[in-house]
């Protein structure tokens, strides 16, 4: 589980234009990983949308922004073009990233237990160190929240 002062772990994301990267790849940038549980539902849209309000101010500070999920890149690519998202958007369709940042987590509703993304941003510094954490997020304000903390970092 990706914490607080360590090196961001060392996983691939597959990116929706196909092409994979990894946390190590932006290094000179500092990077938001933030983790959502499904593309087109209403608290994944608006975290969506925040952050690609703030997209040009995090650009500005820079940062570059994933949304990461299971949802495969073509219902990606379909989420962002309705939604004219300015963020990047990462497949995670074996888990091996949720894994990785500890983002994989037991859920329960109406006293039924499954597994499922807990949504969590990961803010990562220029040398790669996970910087900020925050989990189990609240959407309204977190996109402000992170940009102030990105803004904050040298």
């Amino acid at each position: 589980m990706a914490q607080e002062g360590e090196i961001a772990p060392d996983v691939r994301l597959e990116m929706m234009d196909g092409k994979t990267v990894s946390p190590a790849d932006f290094r000179g940038n500092k990077l938001v990983l933030y983790f959502y549980p499904k593309d087109d539902t209403s608290g994944c849209t608006r975290e969506a949308q925040d952050f690609s309000a703030l997209a040009s101010e995090f650009d500005d500070a820079g940062t570059w922004i994933i949304g990461v999920s299971k949802d495969d890149a073509a219902k990606h690519r379909k989420f962002a073009d309705k939604y004219d998202l300015k963020v990047k958007l990462a497949t995670d369709a074996d888990g091996s990233v949720c894994e990785a940042f500890g983002t994989w987590i037991e859920k329960s509703m109406y006293g039924r237990k499954y597994m499922g993304i807990d949504r969590a941003t990961f803010l990562i510094d220029r040398d790669g160190v996970v910087k900020r954490v925050w989990r189990k997020v609240k959407v309204p304000g977190h996109a402000e929240e992170v940009l102030a903390a990105a803004r904050s970092l040298p």
